[in-house]
């Protein structure tokens, strides 16, 4: 591997390992904080709904980082996969890793702001229940493959 490409590999990591921090700390720390305020102020300033919709915001936010997050994927990766430098982990942790950032990113997060439009009521049904457990198991397998898409970069870029 010449000396630019190991450059870009390590840019490439990074970022990787960035977003997923991004993900895990949405996913844990954010959420638990949002959905508590009144543990932190004292008081119910907000209802649920409206913690729902500070979540859905930050969410939002983070799926714009998501969405650079596809490009650089295929780019790399589809570089790598030309020049026959997969293998088929790789391949399949590309593959959850394109597959569950599309999910996230162009339909989890724009059917929950749309439900969200049409009121607490809306919150409060099946589909949206519904909807939100498919968003945080897409979100968990999102955040195992691209662990693995990590890992296996890591391993071969320190040959």
């Amino acid at each position: 591997m010449n000396k630019n490409f190991r450059m870009l590999t390590m840019g490439y990591l990074i970022f990787l390992s960035g977003v997923l921090g991004a993900i895990l700390y949405a996913g844990i720390v954010v959420t638990s904080v949002t959905f508590n305020t009144h543990l932190y102020v004292g008081s119910e300033l907000l209802t649920q709904f409206q913690e729902g919709q500070v979540m859905t915001e930050n969410f939002l936010r983070l799926s714009y980082i998501v969405n650079v997050l596809l490009v650089v994927v295929a780019l790399y990766e589809g570089y790598k996969f030309k020049k026959f430098e997969r293998d088929t982990l790789t391949s399949v942790a590309t593959f959850f890793v394109l597959a569950t950032a599309l999910l996230f990113s162009q339909y989890y997060i724009p059917d929950i702001v749309s439900m969200q439009a049409q009121g607490e009521e809306m919150t409060k049904s099946l589909a949206f229940i519904n909807t939100h457990k498919g968003s945080e198991i897409n979100s968990k397998i999102f955040a195992f493959s691209l662990l693995l898409l990590i890992v296996q970069n890591m391993r071969k870029a320190c040959k």
